[in-house]
C-alpha cells in the first residue's frame, strides 16, 4: 500500500513538472515573437533566408568545398554548413542566454515553491522548438534540391542528436546555477560562443586542422555531432561509431555533472538574489 502511494506521488510530480516545462516552454516560444507582425512565420522564414545568405557567399562567392564527396557541388557545401549551423546555434544560445536564467526570475526563486531546474529546461525546448523546424527545412531541401535522404539516414539522426541534447541540458543546469554567483558570465559566454564556432569545423573541412590544434580540438563534442551528422544525413556515409560512442560518453558526463551542480547550489540561490 505505501509503495503504491510512493509511486503515485511520484507519477503526480512527474505530471506537473511536465506540465510546468511545457507551459513555461511555450511561454518562452511565444516571448520570441511578440509584438512582431508575421510571429511565429519567423521560425519559418529566418532559416530560409539564412540558408540563402550562406548559399551566395560561401557556395557561389567563396567557392567552399569539404571534399566529403568526390561530386562535390555548391548545394552540397551550402546544405553543410546550414547543418553545423544549426547545431552551433543551440548551443551556443545555451551557453549565451543559461547564466541568465535564474537571476532573471527571481519572484519564482524567492516567492514561490517552484521547480528551478525547469527554466533552464524551458528555455532549451524552446530553443529546439526552432532547430526542429530548421532541420525539417534542410531535410526537405536535400530532398528537393540535393543528394535526397535515405531511410538509414532519418534512422542515424535522432541517433546522433540525442547526446548533443543532454549535453544541451547539462550545460544549461550547469551556467544557470553558475551565474546566479558569477554575474560575469553573461558578459564572457557570447565570446565563448564566437570560439566555439570557429573550433566546430562549421565552415571547414576537419581534415584542415593543424595536428598541434587537433590534439585539443578533438575533444569538442559539437565537432563531432556536427561531422556525424553530415556524413549519414547529407553525404550518406557510415557512421563513425567511435566518434558517436565519445559524444554518448561525453554527454553522460555534461548532463549529471550539470544536474549535479545545479541541485548542489540550489538551495543557495536565495540567499544571494
Amino acid at each position: 500500500m505505501t509503495s503504491a502511494r510512493i509511486a503515485g506521488t511520484s507519477r503526480s510530480e512527474f505530471s506537473r513538472k511536465w506540465d510546468l516545462w511545457w507551459r513555461f516552454t511555450v511561454r518562452t516560444a511565444e516571448q520570441r515573437h511578440r509584438g512582431s507582425h508575421l510571429g511565429f512565420l519567423w521560425a519559418l522564414l529566418t532559416p530560409l533566408l539564412m540558408l540563402g545568405l550562406y548559399f551566395v557567399v560561401f557556395s557561389v562567392i567563396f567557392g567552399g568545398r569539404f571534399g566529403a564527396l568526390a561530386d562535390e557541388t555548391p548545394t552540397d557545401y551550402a546544405f553543410a554548413i546550414f547543418l553545423g549551423l544549426i547545431l552551433y546555434q543551440i548551443l551556443a544560445e545555451t551557453l549565451t542566454v543559461s547564466p541568465a536564467i535564474i537571476v532573471t526570475n527571481q519572484s519564482l526563486v524567492k516567492k514561490v515553491v517552484f521547480p528551478l531546474e525547469i527554466l533552464p529546461l524551458a528555455q532549451l525546448g524552446a530553443s529546439w522548438f526552432s532547430t526542429l523546424v530548421s532541420l525539417a527545412l534542410l531535410l526537405i531541401g536535400s530532398i528537393v534540391f540535393g543528394r535526397g535522404i535515405s531511410l538509414t539516414a532519418l534512422t542515424w539522426l535522432p541517433v546522433i542528436l540525442a547526446p548533443f541534447v543532454l549535453v544541451c541540458v547539462g550545460l544549461g543546469w550547469f551556467f544557470s546555477a553558475l551565474g546566479v554567483f558569477f554575474r560575469d558570465l553573461s558578459q564572457v559566454m557570447p565570446f565563448i560562443a564566437q570560439i566555439l564556432l570557429y573550433a566546430s569545423a562549421v565552415f571547414y573541412p576537419i581534415s584542415k586542422i593543424p595536428p598541434e590544434l587537433w590534439v585539443f580540438l578533438e575533444w569538442n563534442p559539437l565537432l563531432h555531432t556536427i561531422a556525424l551528422a553530415r556524413s549519414a544525413v547529407l553525404w550518406n556515409q557510415p557512421v563513425d561509431l567511435k566518434s558517436l560512442g565519445y559524444t554518448y560518453m561525453v554527454a553522460a558526463l555534461f548532463f549529471f555533472g550539470g544536474k549535479w551542480t545545479f541541485f548542489k547550489l540550489k538551495s543557495s540561490f536565495a540567499d544571494v538574489l
